[in-house]
């Protein structure tokens, strides 16, 4: 009898098979990943260099609907019948490449456009909502401040309120998508301390007293993650989404769309870098045998898929309860730190695999042990959500 076939162990394989994922969001990846290996994958190498891609690509990802995914078809979209998993496989497949070049600027529109839809006047939905979807006009959510950082409350970029305008003063940076956006959802202060004294603004980005930059240093290889000035930028009372002094809320519960995102493109990229490690593990001979022969090497990828594996299971969870109405923050805070920490050991683990390899550029472990730790900070760092997890638990 011949001896079993061995799984392949790829990256596909290597994600637990999900009672709740059915056959709609397997059709949703099946569509993502044709544009990706399509329109992306051949270019990924070259954008990456650059820091950038091309602007067509929006329009691109918005005729195959990409961009559409979750809003209504009256504004171009694709439809709102979605749950959490759309957003997860949308992280998925593009963090399978190992590369965030392209993810955060595509993906951006989902948390900065839905309160203006919701919550802003009826017009922007045709001005605002509709170019965006098209891929014609990009939006930006402008949060962080170089002075806060995950620490909301201490905001301090102003808006003040001066008869039919707000003037606006002040700043924010490692904002995904500012170098090139043409509306920016903007966290402004409003009233007193605090968060009770913040307010969400839709401002123009080519406003005048509006200028943007990249963010040079630990580079996360897109140029357009860069930061933004406000100065003296008059912005009518109009663009005021949602409730003045109330724009606290809105955003925590950006923040927890933002999360599972990142949580599921850690996840990919750490399936992505144990596919090749176990790759190379296979074809690499060292002492007369090959490299997946030794235990060490094998017990490294074993422990691996472990995190992994766990990783996902209580991913499954989160999205049940959310799906369920519950707004579980302290498993979501505790899964983001869990999911991060697994990358960072799987990328150095796979690397080590690699060996010298890593280094050569004809792989994505070298792409993904670079941009690893952007994970661990942004969406909010380890020490903030643990932070917020005892909080929320009591402690």
């Amino acid at each position: 009898m011949a001896a079993p076939e061995k799984p392949a162990l790829d990256f596909d394989s290597l994600r637990p098979p999900s009672p709740f994922l059915t056959e709609r969001h397997e059709a949703w990846r099946r569509q993502l990943r044709a544009f990706i290996q399509t329109e992306v994958a051949p270019n990924l190498d070259a954008w990456d260099a650059a820091a950038t891609f091309p602007d067509e690509v929006y329009t691109k990802a918005a005729k195959a609907g990409v961009m559409g995914m979750g809003f209504s078809e009256e504004l171009g979209g694709t439809g709102e019948d979605i749950d959490l998993y759309h957003r997860i496989i949308f992280a998925e497949e593009f963090f399978r490449m190992g590369s965030g070049v392209v993810f955060a600027d595509l993906a951006t529109h989902w948390i900065a456009l839905p309160p203006v839809i919701a919550f802003g006047p009826p017009e922007m939905r045709e001005t605002v909502a509709r170019p965006v979807l098209a891929g014609e006009k990009k939006i930006a959510f402008a949060v962080t401040e170089p002075s806060g950082g995950s620490d909301v409350g201490a905001f301090q970029t102003t808006a003040e309120k001066r008869g039919d305008h707000y003037v606006v003063n002040g700043g924010k940076t490692l904002i995904s998508g500012a170098t090139r956006a043409d509306f920016l959802l903007t966290a402004v202060r409003t009233g007193g301390p605090g968060v009770g004294g913040l307010s969400l603004l839709l401002i123009d980005a080519h406003s005048p007293g509006v200028s943007s930059k990249p963010v040079k240093g630990l580079s996360w290889y897109n140029g357009n993650n860069g930061s933004l000035t406000f100065d003296n930028v008059e912005v009518p009372v109009g663009n005021l989404i949602g409730i003045e002094n109330r724009g606290f809320a809105g955003l925590a519960n950006q923040f927890n769309i933002e999360r599972f995102s990142g949580i599921a493109a850690t996840l990919a990229m750490a399936r992505t870098a144990i596919a090749e490690a176990i790759d190379w593990a296979r074809q690499r001979h060292t002492f007369g045998q090959r490299l997946i022969d030794h235990q060490a090497m094998r017990h490294k990828i074993v422990e691996m898929i472990q995190r992994v594996n766990a990783c996902y299971a209580y991913l499954d969870i989160l999205v049940w309860r959310f799906g369920r109405g519950e707004t579980p923050v302290a498993d979501l805070a505790m899964m983001k730190i869990q999911a991060t920490t697994t990358l960072e050991h799987c990328a150095r683990e796979s690397l080590q695999v690699l060996g010298g390899r890593a280094y050569t550029g004809d792989n994505r472990v070298e792409r993904i042990y670079r941009e690893a730790r952007i994970f661990v900070i942004g969406g909010g760092s380890e020490e903030i959500l643990r932070d917020l997890a005892g909080r929320q638990l009591g402690l």
